[in-house]
């Protein structure tokens, strides 16, 4: 009997125990599974060169080309594992073909949000020896794990309706599942494999098998932050929800004013952030973020008069902020593998590390040209990066705000020193101080390498900014 799929696809996470599932299927007579084939920082496995004869470069290219190799393999049914942060070309190549499997693990976000934050302190990303197990307790961030759950909830939220629109089904599995042998076995049926596990392949160990309250150092915190959300938007799996969201832990409320911030990501955050604090006379710390919709709706609930804003920052730079800060220099927010792959694949013309004595002027105007160059290609998405929200467009920004609540008043950085105060004195503050001006960007600024050529290439990759907000040349 011809089995039903040509290849599968396991969709699942960061420390759901996808390497434990990929393992056991491994074990099954005419299956295999080729790791994370599409990571857009290595092919497969970590230090591997190819993957069924196709380099990193080639697969990066033509994405099709490796499904190909992989739906095509001789004698066996094959398949990848596949994250939401991995190639996005992929999902509009597998996700209508019926031919597909689609296999969907999943873990209870806490656990594997706990599990990620000890790895990165560990870096044990497997356990085989339980001797050499390496032990942490992670430390709660409420603002990180919003954002963590978000991105899975907007991962589930596309997976389940591309199956719903195209009429196919998939096999769900719970990382509580794994260790079932009958529900291990009923996955190799769903796959067509007649033959069956006798025992699961125990060679892949528990990690960190205590309960959380030993494993949190901020347990009582994490409770806390925890009994704002609204569980039942976790598994809930709607047809007509956005496929971003709209970012709501990240908006920014005074400390007493009622006014609410919503940042736009590579604008300007801290001298915005710096203003509201100033307004009430408190520090950074004493402004008010990590909502949730729950929370910010009850926010919103008790103070009438309310009113909410963001801050537009001119393409270009914006595009250069988020080129020294999030590639070019260490730091926090630096996107450390991104930026190694955009050395490694992408050609990115700049040091290993920052700073470099030997970095001047003429190579950051090259390097930022060809980030830019980049940026055109990822924003079209023909690059296997996910689009950071460090550098998507501000038009796409509004619209994820769209999906909880558009800002009342939609500013641009050059109009800040006016219409912040003004903001200010109609919620009540008249004496508004003015806001601290822009930061000068290191290790240079946009001025010292501005010219005819970047504005033309700016206009181009950032299209939707120009014609949607009217932008001009910059400065």
């Amino acid at each position: 009997m011809p089995r039903p799929f040509d290849y599968f696809v396991i969709f699942a996470e960061m420390r759901t125990g996808s390497n434990f599932l990929e393992t056991n299927l491994n074990t099954l007579p005419g299956i295999a599974c080729h790791g994370e084939a599409f990571n857009p920082h290595f092919i497969g496995y970590p230090n591997r060169d190819d993957l069924l004869g196709l380099t990193q470069a080639e697969r990066e290219a033509d994405p099709q080309a490796l499904i190909n190799a992989i739906r095509d393999e001789s004698g066996v049914l094959a398949g990848f594992r596949f994250f939401h942060d991995h190639d996005p070309r992929v999902l509009d190549i597998a996700l209508p073909d019926p031919r597909c499997a689609k296999i969907i693990l999943t873990r209870n976000p806490v656990d594997s949000y706990v599990s990620w934050k000890i790895v990165q302190q560990t870096g044990q990303w497997k356990l085989t020896n339980v001797k050499r197990r390496k032990d942490a307790v992670a430390a709660f961030d409420a603002g990180e794990f919003h954002d963590f759950l978000d991105q899975l909830q907007q991962f589930q939220i596309r997976l389940h309706n591309a199956l719903q629109t195209s009429g196919q089904t998939a096999f769900h599995i719970a990382y509580e599942d794994l260790q079932d042998l009958n529900v291990m076995n009923g996955l190799a049926r769903f796959l067509g494999v007649e033959e069956s596990l006798a025992s699961l392949d125990q060679s892949l160990k528990p990690q960190n098998p205590a309960p959380l309250s030993a494993k949190v150092e901020n347990f009582d915190a994490m409770q806390t932050a925890l009994a704002d959300l609204d569980r039942f938007n976790l598994s809930r799996t709607p047809n007509f929800e956005p496929r971003r969201g709209p970012a709501v832990p990240s908006y920014v409320a005074a400390a007493r004013a009622p006014l609410l911030y919503l940042p736009v990501r590579s604008g300007p955050e801290a001298e915005v952030r710096q203003w509201l604090a100033a307004l009430d006379g408190v520090a950074d710390d004493d402004l008010q973020s990590g909502f949730t919709q729950k929370t910010l709706r009850q926010w919103k609930r008790d103070r009438p008069g309310h009113r909410s804003f963001t801050v537009l920052r001119h393409p270009v730079a914006r595009a250069h902020a988020a080129f020294c800060q999030r590639i070019l220099m260490p730091g926090p927010g630096n996107l450390a593998e991104i930026r190694k792959t955009l050395r490694r694949v992408h050609n990115l013309p700049i040091p290993g590390k920052m700073p470099d004595a030997r970095y001047d002027h003429d190579a950051h105007r090259k390097a930022f040209v060809a980030f830019l160059k980049f940026v055109k290609a990822n924003l079209a998405g023909q690059t296997g990066l996910r689009i950071d929200s460090a550098w998507a467009t501000q038009t796409q920004a509004l619209q994820d705000f769209a999906g909880f609540a558009l800002p009342d008043q939609v500013l641009r950085e050059d109009e800040m020193a006016q219409a912040l105060p003004a903001l200010a004195r109609a919620t009540g503050y008249p004496d508004a101080p003015a806001p601290p001006g822009p930061a000068i960007d290191t290790p240079f600024a946009l001025a010292d390498i501005y010219d005819d050529k970047i504005e033309d290439l700016a206009a181009k990759v950032y299209q939707r900014d120009y014609v949607t907000f009217g932008f001009d040349r910059w400065g």
